[in-house]
């Protein structure tokens, strides 16, 4: 019987989240030979539509938004080499306060017991060697994040499975560079404004919590044409703004905590496999 392959799983919410957050480690490991796995856990129907029809707007159709959306996501993972694409195929719950939040078949009202179950499943198919998902406010407080931390914690306890757990995050030296180029982008468009990319140093974590730093540099090209995929999403014009270069430099470390691990491998590490090869 074959070896079974060293695997990571990236579990997210929407589809363009494994670009922005992970794209560079799902690159680097598929490239080194690791298997990929990654969950996607809503459609994306609260995105954009067509032209930047926004969710509620006339001319905003939810289901042609999801099905534009995942060929934007397949295409990302073309990009990216993703071995394996999972889809959990909830409807997206839209940010918090949303009328969506508690529209049937939500991500966000959906029991977590019914998601993690689902996810087990697929826990106990792949048997990751590495599980990278969001932390307990996913981030930066979206609901869909948010519930992605709490099925994936609550799967690996269902299913007893001890794989490296990390939490995706952003050292607070990083999230001030990268308000510094969003006022230096943005001025040519009016947006974010100052304050907007001011609170952005309010995101992550001091930099000496941060346990984990992942240089991914040598995939910066590929992260930002993974991004340019879901180029209907107008969040991420910022970032294809500036170009591969810009981009790879301020984008081209990715940070995250370690929440479980049984290898033993010190802290702070530059490999999420560490202690595993």
């Amino acid at each position: 019987m074959a070896e079974r392959p060293l695997t990571l799983m990236a579990v997210h919410a929407h589809p363009d989240d494994e670009a922005t957050g992970t794209g560079g480690v799902l690159a680097r490991y598929a490239a080194e030979g690791i298997r990929t796995v990654l969950v996607t856990c809503t459609d994306g129907s609260c995105g954009d539509g067509p032209d930047g029809v926004k969710p509620g707007d006339p001319g905003h159709d939810p289901l042609e938004v999801a099905a534009m959306r995942r060929r934007e996501l397949d295409a990302s993972c073309e990009v990216l080499k993703v071995g394996h694409l999972e889809l959990l195929e909830y409807a997206d719950s839209g940010m918090m306060g949303w009328a969506t939040n508690d529209a049937p078949g939500s991500f966000w009202r959906t029991p977590v017991e019914e998601g993690a179950a689902r996810l087990a499943e697929l826990l106990r198919r792949y048997r990751p060697d590495v599980v990278v998902t969001y932390d307990e406010n996913g981030f930066y407080g979206h609901p869909d994040h948010i519930q992605a931390n709490r099925i994936t914690m609550a799967a690996l306890e269902l299913t007893g499975m001890t794989p490296k757990v990390y939490w995706t995050t952003a050292p607070h030296s990083a999230m001030k560079r990268m308000g510094e180029v969003m006022r230096e982008f943005g001025a040519d468009r009016g947006e974010p404004d100052p304050a907007e990319a001011a609170a952005l140093s309010e995101i992550g974590l001091p930099d000496e919590e941060v346990t984990t730093w992942v240089d991914t540099t040598e995939f910066g090209g590929r992260k930002f044409d993974a991004l340019a995929a879901h180029a209907s999403q107008g969040e991420n014009i910022f970032f294809l703004k500036m170009g591969r270069e810009r981009f790879t430099e301020l984008m081209g470390v990715e940070t995250f905590v370690r929440v479980q691990d049984a290898t033993g491998a010190a802290l702070p590490e530059d490999d999420l496999f560490a202690g595993l090869r």
